[in-house]
């Protein structure tokens, strides 16, 4: 089988290439993401501009890689449409930093799998969560721990996999993993989408004669409802999210219990 790996944090984000090492060891990899971060840009593509398109050196042998600068939609675009051929699904991440609740409306990392899933291919996104001492600053990316993006790396290699030996069904599903190490882990829950998991503020900058303001996003300190990607993360488990346009695409529960049942302890042997 053949991967298009992407993310919204660029084509040197050590997350990603955590990711590509995992799932070189079960499929063919090739990589496709933005030269440079591009976080909270959503499912966006570029419609007025020429992209430029580059071979990037590879860490990984036996990996190709291109990178843009374009968006991580944009890559999902080009890699399926003109420079990837014979794709099975797309997978998008590392994000360091969750993507849960209605984060997936704004996250890059989240868009890219969904615009290969409205192409008709299987999409995974994976992101790893802040430790909990961790207090966000506006533009600035935080550190996730390595064990919680070796993790999560593990596990998507395992769900690849899974998801290979069903068929390649057409599934769009979003990853969350707790900031713990694989063993620590207790539980992968199949969960839904809570309903909010920041608030959105804006503060003013003084910029001389011109006023500036920022967007701020502050994270909400209640776990929310059991059963949400918010409260497994919250409880220390690792959230799989099915993400659907409408009812009539919603997985079966039979599939979700295949891909599910027993991934941790098989990502333990990985």
């Amino acid at each position: 089988m053949k991967i298009l790996v992407t993310n919204d944090d660029g084509i040197n984000a050590e997350s990603l290439w955590a990711l590509v090492r995992q799932l070189h060891k079960v499929a063919e990899v090739v990589v496709f993401a933005p030269d440079a971060e591009r976080s909270a840009i959503g499912t966006a593509v570029s419609l007025f501009k020429p992209l430029h398109v580059q071979e990037f050196k590879s860490p990984v042998s036996g990996v190709t890689a291109f990178s843009t600068d374009g968006t991580p939609g944009d890559c999902v675009i080009l890699g399926h449409g003109r420079l990837v051929t014979g794709l099975d699904m797309v997978v998008s991440g590392i994000n360091p930093g969750p993507n849960y609740g209605e984060d997936v409306y704004i996250s890059g990392t989240v868009g890219a799998a969904m615009q290969a899933y409205t192409r008709g291919l299987p999409a995974l996104a994976v992101s790893a969560t802040y430790p909990k001492t961790s207090v966000p600053v506006p533009g600035v990316i935080l550190p996730v721990s390595k064990y919680a993006i070796e993790a999560g790396a593990r596990v998507a290699a395992v769900l690849v996999k899974r998801i290979a030996a069903a068929g390649f069904p057409h599934i769009f599903l979003n990853l969350n993993v707790p900031d713990l190490p694989l063993e620590k882990i207790n539980e992968l829950e199949v969960t839904r989408l809570a309903r909010s998991s920041h608030i959105n503020t804006v503060t003013e900058e003084n910029g001389g004669p011109v006023k500036l303001y920022r967007m701020v996003r502050e994270r909400i300190a209640s776990a929310g409802r059991p059963g949400t990607d918010i409260h497994a993360v919250m409880a220390g488990n690792m959230s799989l999210t099915p993400i659907f346009m409408s009812l009539f695409e919603k997985p079966p529960q039979r599939l979700m219990k295949t891909l599910a049942d027993g991934l941790l302890n098989d990502a333990k042997k990985l």
